[in-house]
């Protein structure tokens, strides 16, 4: 059972992301050390992406309870995994956060993953435990990302992503927040929209419709967090009134939208992920190590 722990206070917490040179297409790193380990129990919120966990504290580490159910040590989040909570004991953590093509080649699926969280093991094997083993002992956190970096782009590079059509379709429904209509992408892929919708959901095991409210219900989590009122951010994110913003939140996080503009891990994207969330101011406290080498 996860236990319950103190909300995370993150002036306790450094957090390092890799040079620029060194990110690769779909992926995004960040790593995390907690300087006083402590129990914590963190709500998670939906992103529109898939992500690994990779937990290197000693001892008890990362908790991740989603469905009633626990799963211990590094894991693998889909997409749309509903209400999920972290906790434990955490001391040093790399997460790592996959667009759907890029997740298709590094974790050889997408589809089986979406409403998931699973352990890293169940889905690499033998090379889970060998991949902690090395970043636990690597000297620093860029030799962290570098060692990740590697085994990421051999996996990229080595397997089949999804079609090209399927990937432009996201990559304009991220770039729009989820304004774009699936009809006008279907026309400029060349695809009929029943096809375009029928492909999506076989490559990414998600429907363009269901990914375009997960991008709009994004962009809307990071407008509360910044201390946007519910109503302009139910406008502003092109819901048509505060109590269907009401709707998506809760049916994405779990949470209600005051829940969210305080939910602790959203706190700190604008410092993990500055390239990603240009609606934000960045937070003060914590340790931020940034480009490392």
């Amino acid at each position: 059972m996860l236990s319950t722990g103190a909300p995370l206070d993150w002036s306790l917490v450094d957090i390092a992301v890799p040079r620029s040179s060194d990110r690769l297409p779909g992926v995004s790193m960040a790593g995390f050390r907690h300087r006083a380990p402590a129990s914590v129990d963190i709500a998670m919120v939906a992103h529109p992406s898939v992500t690994l966990f990779i937990d290197l504290s000693e001892g008890e580490g990362l908790v991740h309870r989603t469905h009633g159910r626990d799963v211990h040590g590094s894991v693998v989040v889909g997409l749309l995994p509903g209400e999920l909570r972290a906790g434990g004991r955490v001391g040093e953590c790399l997460q790592i956060r996959l667009d759907p093509a890029a997740a298709a080649a590094v974790l050889g699926t997408a589809t089986e993953l979406t409403g998931a969280v699973v352990s890293l093991e169940d889905v690499w094997g033998r090379d889970a435990g060998r991949t902690e083993d090395r970043l636990r002992a690597a000297a620093s956190w860029g030799e962290r990302f570098t060692i990740a970096a590697d085994l990421l782009g051999r996996r990229l590079g080595s397997r089949p992503t999804v079609a090209p059509e399927i990937a432009f379709a996201w990559r304009q429904m991220r770039t729009s927040r989820g304004r774009a209509r699936v009809d006008g992408l279907a026309d400029e892929v060349g695809w009929s929209r029943k096809r375009l919708s029928a492909r999506f959901r076989a490559q990414l095991g998600i429907t363009p419709k269901r990914a375009a409210r997960l991008m709009r219900f994004d962009h809307a989590a990071r407008l509360l967090a910044a201390g946007h009122a519910a109503a302009g951010v139910a406008a502003e994110s092109g819901y048509v009134d505060q109590s269907h913003l009401h709707r998506e939140v809760k049916s994405f996080a779990g949470l209600t939208p005051m829940a969210v503009a305080v939910a602790p891990w959203l706190a700190i994207d604008d410092v993990a992920w500055p390239a990603s969330s240009p609606t934000r101011s960045p937070v003060t406290g914590g340790g931020h190590i940034p480009d490392l080498g």
